[in-house]
């Protein structure tokens, strides 16, 4: 679920918190969104969910950047919706009304056991450091097995919930002994204030807030449970099957903008504004900052990674979040293979 700091892994704002309120907005938005010319010079439009307040997206926003990287293919971007949970990211790329979307690997392996009309091209090794399961400071939860019996919020089919699962196998303690529930993952920050559930599985974008402003920590991180839980890009099939140099241009930027929010992460906190519901307090800066600096950067996926993919994808059939085994394979693009020079 590192990502602007809209990234799964290493979603590292409030200002990912608020985007997280789903991609309403998913419609056609201006010229171009059947995602093919705008009909003004004949320009491809790339419909990315709109970055918020933080990280190199949402710089690329504010000072053109993203538009003249994407200018070298007679492309540009328009950006539409908001960066939250990849569900209904997944929906908007299947109903032709969104070309790319960051999620992470769990929350694509679930969609694509229903009808995906999208596919990966991208991948960010999982967040060991932003993700895992919160428990408030001074609760008698210590460890893991102080779970059993407890009540913990997870989204459905996705990061939190593969948090969790993933935490108790390792430390061998049956699911059933667990009570999951299930929350939007922006909807739960007040049940888990109010006492509502006894810990919560989620990752940077609500973890960093909740260390910073809530008294609340880290029980177990994504290092400690062992996590498999890449972030990765998404593109609609239709799209790079029409556009493969937009696509490969769009990876570039991602790669090359993402080891520069690693190498500073403070430069690219509050891009917009530094008041209001969106901005990154200084509390919230300072853990955002420790995440991003390990985190790690966009690139193409690899047969490694794809070994990793395909574990989760077990994983998920075990734990019976899916029907059957999920074949990611098929649905991987190299980037490599779509001409050019590759990072």
């Amino acid at each position: 679920m590192r990502s602007t700091i809209p990234r799964t892994p290493i979603i590292a704002t409030v200002a990912a918190v608020a985007a997280a309120l789903v991609l309403s907005a998913c419609g056609s938005s201006g010229p171009g969104a059947d995602g093919s010319t705008d009909g003004k010079g004949g320009e491809v439009a790339l419909r990315v969910p709109d970055p918020g307040n933080s990280g190199f997206l949402a710089k690329g926003k504010k000072d053109g950047s993203l538009d003249r990287a994407l200018a070298a293919v007679h492309a540009k971007v328009v950006w539409t919706g908001s960066a939250g949970p990849f569900a209904p990211a997944a929906q908007a790329l299947n109903a032709d009304q969104l070309d790319v979307a960051q999620g992470s690997i769990t929350s694509a392996i679930a969609a694509l056991a229903q009808k995906p009309g999208f596919e990966l091209f991208a991948q960010i090794a999982p967040d060991e450091a932003g993700e895992g399961i919160l428990v408030k400071n001074g609760s008698p939860i210590k460890e893991v097995k102080d779970l059993i019996g407890k009540k913990v919020a997870v989204s459905q089919g996705g990061t939190s919930e593969y948090l969790l699962l993933k935490a108790l196998e390792k430390n061998g303690i049956p699911a059933d002994q667990v009570q999951r529930v299930y929350l939007r993952a922006d909807q739960t920050s007040g049940v888990f204030n109010s006492g509502q559930v006894d810990a919560w599985a989620t990752w940077g974008a609500f973890s960093i807030p909740a260390i910073a402003n809530t008294g609340a920590h880290l029980l177990v991180d994504g290092r400690a449970i062992g996590s498999d839980n890449y972030a990765v890009w998404a593109v609609r099939s239709r799209f790079a099957e029409q556009h493969p140099e937009v696509v490969k241009a769009f990876y570039g930027y991602l790669h090359e903008n993402g080891a520069k929010e690693k190498a500073d992460p403070a430069a690219y906190l509050n891009v917009f504004t530094d008041a209001g519901p969106t901005a990154v307090s200084p509390a919230e800066q300072q853990i955002a900052v420790e995440f991003g600096r390990q985190r790690a950067v966009d690139s193409p996926i690899t047969e490694a990674d794809s070994a990793r993919f395909a574990v989760v994808a077990a994983f998920y059939a075990d734990q019976g979040v899916t029907k059957a085994k999920v074949d990611v394979k098929p649905y991987l693009i190299s980037i490599n293979s779509l001409g050019g020079d590759a990072k």
